[in-house]
């Protein structure tokens, strides 16, 4: 398949004018109360003028506990909606699709940002944040949560929204759920991998439940992440099972496609291949991590991937989409200037942020520190 090609959604044919993605990126540029600024939607609406088929915004608290980092998006009340409402207008006319991508932060809150201690499935302890251990959830904050998540996205449909991304992936609360060591429950919301992953299967239903026909609904996981207990073999099954819910999209945040298992070594296959041969072929599958030029994204797509998804290039080359028309396309690489990523339509707040990745940024955080 041609990654500059149209395509569309099996389940509800919502066309796609490429197959590329720009992953949700967390950039610090909204307003203290969760709405959107206009930093963040210009930085939004310029890789939509790019020509990623799909924008996808900054991970989006659901709650005001949930909170993982000073300016981060919120879509946890109502006075919320005229932001995403003019985000979703604008992407639309643009010819790109949208998706808001909704998340709790757990036991990855940080309780001096949240005002309290935070949540996860167990009693946890996240020492980068500061906190002191996060306490185990009780059933009806279960509930509530799950609520929480429903709303948020019934507020993204309202607004006009293509649809969410339900982020159960990179060690969030969804995530500490899934994995062995940071769900340690004895009841009927821990255990086996039925009752871990009933907090998403649950979350995936009511957004089911609360949003129209047509919303799509794309659930992104971590295939490995050892310190939370998720293994490969497990996500594998998740995978199968997720397909059987009402979900449109099943996104695999890789880090690196070019790679397989971290912790299987006698299986090299990658870990696209691994998930497409689990799923059905007709099922759309998203992949991301490490992927920068044309031939990668050839890579990634013969490895069975439907849609590209990229983070770091569509930072520093927001019409990455229209470069691939080139079969030899190369953008460059980092290190970028300050003044480069602001005519890319970063603001300081985000040009400031970008500096604590590895050798992003000329002046920033060392590639080999």
């Amino acid at each position: 398949m041609d990654p500059v090609e149209a395509w569309a959604f099996p389940s509800n044919r919502a066309r796609v004018r490429n197959c590329t993605v720009l992953a949700a990126l967390t950039n610090k540029q909204s307003n203290k109360d969760g709405t959107l600024s206009d930093e963040e939607i210009a930085f939004l609406l310029r890789r939509a003028e790019g020509g990623f088929g799909i924008i996808t915004t900054a991970a989006s608290h659901v709650m005001e506990n949930g909170q993982g980092w000073p300016g981060e998006m919120g879509v946890w009340g109502d006075h919320q909606i005229p932001g995403l409402t003019r985000l979703a207008a604008e992407l639309r006319n643009r010819g790109a699709l949208s998706l808001v991508q909704i998340f709790h932060g757990g036991m990855r809150a940080p309780a001096d940002l949240i005002g309290t201690i935070p949540i996860s499935a167990s009693i946890n302890h996240e020492p980068k944040t500061g906190n002191k251990p996060a306490r185990e959830m009780t059933v009806l904050e279960i509930e509530e949560t799950i609520e929480a998540f429903a709303t948020a996205a019934e507020r993204c449909d309202k607004a006009g929204m293509d649809g969410v991304e339900i982020h159960g992936a990179h060690g969030y609360l969804i995530a500490q759920f899934l994995g062995t060591e940071t769900n340690r429950r004895g009841d009927e919301w821990g255990g086996d991998l039925t009752g871990r992953s009933r907090f998403l299967v649950r979350i995936i239903q009511a957004v089911r439940d609360r949003t129209s026909p047509n919303f799509l609904v794309v659930v992104r996981i971590s295939p490995e992440i050892v310190d939370l207990g998720i293994h490969l073999d497990e996500s594998l099954e998740l995978a199968r099972r997720l397909v059987d819910t009402e979900i449109d999209a099943l996104h695999i945040s890789c880090w690196d496609v070019f790679k397989g298992s971290e912790t299987d070594l006698t299986d090299s296959r990658t870990l696209t291949s691994r998930f497409r041969e689990v799923i059905p072929t007709e099922f759309p599958l998203i992949c991301t991590g490490s992927i920068w030029t044309a031939a990668d994204v050839r890579f990634v797509m013969n490895e069975g991937a439907d849609l590209v998804g990229v983070g770091k290039v569509g930072i520093a080359h927001p019409d990455w989409p229209l470069g691939l028309m080139d079969p030899n396309f190369t953008p460059t690489r980092p290190p970028f200037s300050t003044e480069h990523l602001a005519s890319m339509a970063l603001s300081p707040i985000f040009v400031e942020y970008m500096h604590r990745y590895r050798g992003f940024v000329v002046g920033g955080r060392p590639a080999d520190d």
